[in-house]
């Protein structure tokens, strides 16, 4: 990967729906040449989806939560992972250090969606203890960008 591969994630990182000559201008190449590194970028599993940002007042989902999740000391972390890639309300999901298992961002239309979501969790048997945090505001959100953007 070079910079100019670099320009090219950050101008898709930014709008993946960018016409591939107008990334050829920011980047001094054809259509076809950028065509072509992003097929090898996406071969190569540098990118490796393009997404759609929606508007979550729009969906009638205005509740952001992050939820630190530690696990039950014998609990099942497969079934857990399969729970979460599956569970529509969880965005990410994140396994982390310290004394949490798991960090999950959920997106939900009220705070008793909250409740539910956590009520479920706990009904599952992944929860042996769990902190969750609101988001009250998102300042800057997507502000991580690849540098070279």
């Amino acid at each position: 990967m070079d910079d100019i591969d670099g320009k090219i994630i950050g101008l898709l990182a930014a709008d993946a729906r960018r016409a591939l000559a107008d990334i050829g201008a920011h980047v001094g190449l054809s259509p076809s040449a950028v065509n072509e590194r992003i097929r090898r970028l996406n071969g190569q599993g540098i990118v490796r989806r393009f997404t759609v940002d929606t508007d979550p007042e729009a969906r009638a989902l205005p509740i952001l939560a992050f939820v630190w999740i530690a696990l039950p000391e014998r609990g099942d972390e497969a079934a857990f992972r399969d729970y979460a890639a599956s569970h529509s309300d969880i965005e990410e999901c994140h396994h982390v250090t310290g004394p949490w298992s798991y960090l999950l961002k959920i997106r939900v239309g009220s705070l008793a969606s909250v409740e539910a979501f956590l009520t479920g969790l706990k009904a599952a048997g992944f929860v042996a203890r769990s902190e969750t945090m609101l988001a009250l505001s998102s300042p800057v959100p997507g502000a991580c960008v690849p540098r070279g953007a």
